[in-house]
């Protein structure tokens, strides 16, 4: 007698071999057998004919910490299948805080991560943990943030870090890893973590190291000065060099300014791979990002947290400076006066709106814009890059998606930033992207293959235990679908389309997708 028999399917295991046909059945949190199970009684069943059985997909980048605690349903996700979510990624998010410092960096962060409770515990990863299992959808993995664990130590300060406040945080990273972090990350964009320099990032890696832990970077963008050779790619590799840590790199793709460099972009990558560096790499199948705004104002502006950036933005004396600074960087950036706001909460009606739209529309320049927003919107802005004009520029980016992504180092996310109603289509649409339209697009890898990268490949580089394959005694995280109809729906214009072609989705032996549509099952864990 099973719980739960899905039936008369292609299993497509996760291990890259190929699919065979079997049933697959259930009991209570588990797969406990696979095979023909056409005689076996069981208390329900999902007909998989035509369909593909497949281990749910692991997000190994997702920005969905705050919105999951407003909507643990977290349909933007379930629908593309997947299962598991990597959270705490460049080196933000908010534990362990203490709750005066969970308040600042709910405020600083509020535009990416949304609005969790004020009053959550968030002093320890295992209370961040507990808020999370059991009580949403989806699987959640975490990675202790250097930025919040610089938050905790230092403040929000741009200041070095002490030898005790270096020995605090080598605690805090290691406790966090003892109560099931799956790893360490840093980023390049969000502060405080940036006031870091290469050398301390190398101190805290030490640790990570020696709890035989992954090691996640976001290539830093700001303050490039503070990093090793003034480039975040030689700066994580670098760490990893001096520390003989397993480094993950976050996101690393070409977009619509440098399309058709994959080469360009891995050569030093391989080259340390060459000398033992054991790295690997994720990626989304698009050619633009997103971020929040307070994110692009420089380093001083930042010192002292969000309370000190709004007197700043609104001191007299201060704007013009200011003013002349981001005005510099608008005509520096390619592309940068394109991007399009995706979360505004109180001016909703300028969402899907370009900056320079938004400036003509109050009267005034890009750089007043940004700056009498953020004071308006309490800092709370997000936006995303528009996509690219040139449709061979397109193309050759999609084409070098699914070259890097062919590398047996590479493996799938998201980068979801669910707030607001104009939000990056990746947000719905990553996974079947790649899985359908990509793959049936350029025929570069197999749905064997394709099914690896999104499954057992970061199952096991994260240590997530008995998860990524369909197997015996691992825990059933399935998607069920159909290979020849899977596809994003979702577009820079109309970015809050669910898939099609993903019918059923199980998370712990629950069926928290049913026939397209959300179940309300909330049997996410902690994992791993």
């Amino acid at each position: 007698m099973f719980d739960l028999i899905i039936s008369g399917g292609l299993v497509v295991d996760g291990s890259g071999s190929a699919m065979y046909r079997a049933d697959v059945g259930i009991n209570g949190e588990y797969i406990d057998a696979i095979g023909d199970l056409s005689s076996a009684q069981t208390a329900q069943i999902i007909d998989a004919t035509g369909l593909v059985i497949s281990p749910g997909f692991v997000d190994t980048h997702t920005h969905s910490e705050g919105a999951l605690l407003t909507d643990s349903q977290h349909a933007n996700g379930l629908r593309q299948g997947i299962t598991t979510l990597i959270l705490g990624l460049d080196g933000m998010s908010y534990a362990p805080l203490s709750p005066d410092n969970y308040r600042v960096h709910r405020h600083y962060l509020g535009g990416l991560l949304g609005d969790p409770p004020e009053d959550l515990d968030m002093s320890s990863v295992a209370a961040f943990r507990a808020n999370y299992h059991k009580k949403v959808a989806i699987n959640t993995a975490y990675l202790v943030p250097q930025g919040t664990v610089r938050l905790e130590v230092a403040g929000f300060r741009d200041i070095p870090l002490d030898q005790d406040a270096l020995e605090k945080a080598k605690r805090l990273i290691r406790e966090g890893i003892e109560q099931g972090a799956v790893g360490f990350s840093t980023g390049g964009t969000y502060y405080p973590g940036p006031w870091g320099d290469t050398q301390e990032f190398i101190e805290l890696c030490k640790t990570v190291q020696e709890m035989n832990s992954v090691y996640v970077a976001e290539p830093r963008r700001a303050n490039a000065s503070r990093a090793f050779g003034g480039d975040g790619v030689l700066e994580a590799l670098e760490i990893a060099r001096q520390t003989g840590v397993k480094l993950h790199l976050s996101h690393f793709r070409t977009d619509f300014k440098n399309p058709g460099t994959v080469e360009d972009r891995l050569r030093p990558v391989d080259a340390a791979k060459s000398e033992g560096i054991d790295c690997t790499l994720d990626i989304y199948p698009y050619p633009t990002g997103s971020s929040i705004s307070v994110s692009v104002l420089p380093s001083y502006i930042q010192d002292g947290g969000p309370e000190a950036i709004l007197r700043r933005l609104t001191d007299p004396a201060e704007r013009p400076k200011l003013r002349d600074i981001l005005s510099e960087e608008f005509e520096m950036s390619v592309g940068l006066s394109e991007v399009v706001f995706t979360y505004l909460p109180k001016n909703s009606h300028l969402e899907g709106m370009t900056l320079p739209d938004v400036a003509t529309h109050l009267g005034t320049t890009v750089a007043d814009a940004l700056c009498d927003l953020l004071v308006d919107e309490n800092l709370k802005i997000g936006y995303r890059g528009a996509p690219p004009h040139n449709v061979a520029n397109w193309r050759q980016h999609n084409l070098d998606c699914m070259n890097l992504l062919s590398r047996p180092d590479y493996m799938v996310c998201s980068d979801i930033t669910p707030a607001g109603s104009f939000t990056h289509p990746r947000s719905f649409g990553a996974f079947p992207r790649f899985l359908g339209r990509f793959r049936r697009e350029f025929n570069i890898l197999s749905l064997e293959q394709m099914v690896h990268r999104m499954t057992d490949r970061p199952a096991q580089r994260f240590g997530l235990t008995r998860r990524g394959r369909i197997e015996k005694g691992h825990y059933a995280d399935v998607v069920v679908f159909d290979a020849e109809r899977i596809i994003d729906n979702a577009t820079y214009d109309d970015p809050r389309q669910f898939p099609t072609g993903i019918p059923f989705v199980v998370v712990n032996g629950q069926v928290a997708v049913d026939h397209e549509r959300c179940t309300g099952v909330l049997a996410g864990q902690a994992v791993p």
